[in-house]
This record gives C-alpha cells, sequence and structure tokens, in this order.
C-alpha cells in the first residue's frame, strides 16, 4: 500500500469511530431524556384548580389592597 492510502485508511476509521461515539452519546441523550419525561409525568402531583369567578370576600380584599397600595 502507498503512504496515502494508509492515511486514508486512518482517516477513514478516525472518522467512523468519531461518527459512532457522537451516535451513541446522541442516542442514550435522547434515551435518558425520554425517561425523565416519563418520571415526571408519572410522578408529577396536578396542580389543584381554581375557581372560575372569585367570592366577595376575596374581591374586598383585592380592592383594599389595590386601594393600599395606591395611597403610597
Amino acid at each position: 500500500m502507498k503512504p496515502t492510502e494508509n492515511m486514508l485508511n486512518a482517516g477513514l476509521e478516525l472518522m467512523l469511530a468519531g461518527m459512532g461515539t457522537v451516535f451513541l452519546f446522541l442516542t442514550l441523550l435522547v434515551g435518558a431524556t425520554m425517561l425523565m419525561s416519563a418520571m415526571v409525568q408519572r410522578f408529577l402531583v396536578p396542580a389543584p384548580t381554581l375557581e372560575a369567578d372569585p367570592s366577595s370576600e376575596e374581591l374586598a380584599a383585592i380592592s383594599a389592597a389595590i386601594h393600599q397600595h395606591r395611597k403610597k
């Protein structure tokens, strides 16, 4: 073999090893992300639902807070 062929083969091997390493890392990263997403969806407590309309007491408290804030 010629020296240039040896260098081309070595370059090709190095390129394939690098691409394989990157592919393996990205595959593991996607798998870990999917696993974490599944765990969060399984163990996450749903947020409590809010009432549609505030009560008259809540409206009075909000109005008093706004009035006090505007006086400053």
